[in-house]
C-alpha cells in the first residue's frame, strides 16, 4: 500500500508557521521573564557548570559506550587518547572552542595513525 502526500500549500505554511512558535517560544518566554528581574547569584554559579556538564557528557557517551549495546567499551583508542589530550587542553585554557577543535584535529591525526 503506497501513501501519497496529499497537503496542500495552505497546510505547508500552517506548518512553518507552527514551526516557528515552536521553536521561538521557548527561547523568548525566558529571555522575557529574565529581562524585568535579577537573575540570583547561585543560580549564575550554578549555570557555569552546565556547558563542561553537557560536553563531558557528550564525549564520555560517544568514546566509552557503544551505541548499539549500550555497553562500556575500550576499543576507540584513537578517540580516547584525543580524549585525554581535550581534558589537558580544557583544563589549561578553560577554553571550550579550543577544546573542540583540539578534539577533533586529534580524532584526525590518530585515526590516521593508528
Amino acid at each position: 500500500m503506497s501513501t501519497v502526500n496529499t497537503w496542500t500549500s495552505t497546510q505547508h505554511f500552517w506548518l512553518i508557521i507552527l514551526g516557528f512558535f515552536v521553536a521561538f517560544l521557548p527561547r523568548f518566554i525566558p529571555l522575557m521573564l529574565f529581562t524585568k528581574r535579577e537573575i540570583p547569584e547561585w543560580f549564575n554559579e550554578w549555570m557555569k557548570f552546565v556547558p563542561v556538564s553537557l560536553f563531558t557528557a557528550l564525549v564520555v557517551k560517544d568514546v566509552f559506550i557503544d551505541s548499539k549495546s549500550y555497553q562500556l567499551m575500550f576499543t576507540q583508542v584513537p578517540e580516547m587518547l584525543a580524549a585525554v589530550i581535550v581534558i589537558i587542553i580544557a583544563y589549561r585554557t578553560r577554553s571550550m572552542a579550543l577544546s573542540v577543535i583540539t578534539g577533533l584535529i586529534g580524532v584526525f591525526l590518530l585515526s590516521m595513525v593508528i
